[in-house]
């Protein structure tokens, strides 16, 4: 018996190949994560409040595809953590803005520079020209119309 496997069928599926490199990515990236203490989604709400202060956590929810209960719980961490403040809404008065501390802006500033580090290294094996058609193929799955 030989252990080389025949993975042709695999190989032939998108899914599957999204699948074994995000795993590679997403490895990766969580283990240079682990010294900020967050998650990959983590990491992508503080990225979004500190590119977008202001932000509703509805806005985030949207724009992360993340439930409603799943960000009062996100939400309730980073300020136990001093990461974000909540202020009134400059036009929605019902409506709260999140923004990040001065800790928040720290933490971000290190923990951004650390994951563009991982993703580099994660696709060194590509040209500039192939990864920007992976960025472009990519968000065409998942972006709408």
């Amino acid at each position: 018996m030989s252990d080389s496997l025949d993975l042709t069928a695999l190989e032939s599926l998108v899914g599957y190949n999204a699948r074994r490199a995000a795993l590679t990515i997403i490895g990766r990236f969580t283990e240079n994560m682990a010294r900020f203490e967050l998650s990959p989604v983590d990491f992508s709400v503080l990225s979004v409040i500190h590119h977008n202060p202001g932000v509703t956590s509805r806005q985030l929810c949207l724009a992360l595809n993340l439930l409603p209960p799943n960000m009062v719980v996100f939400l309730r961490t980073f300020e136990k953590r001093h990461l974000i403040k909540r202020s009134p809404h400059p036009t929605d008065g019902r409506a709260i803005g999140l923004s990040l501390t001065p800790e928040g802006m720290a933490l971000m500033k290190e923990a951004e520079a650390a994951a563009a580090a991982s993703d580099n290294d994660a696709v060194a094996k590509l040209t500039k020209a192939e990864l920007a058609t992976l960025r472009r193929l990519l968000m065409k799955i998942y972006q709408p119309k």
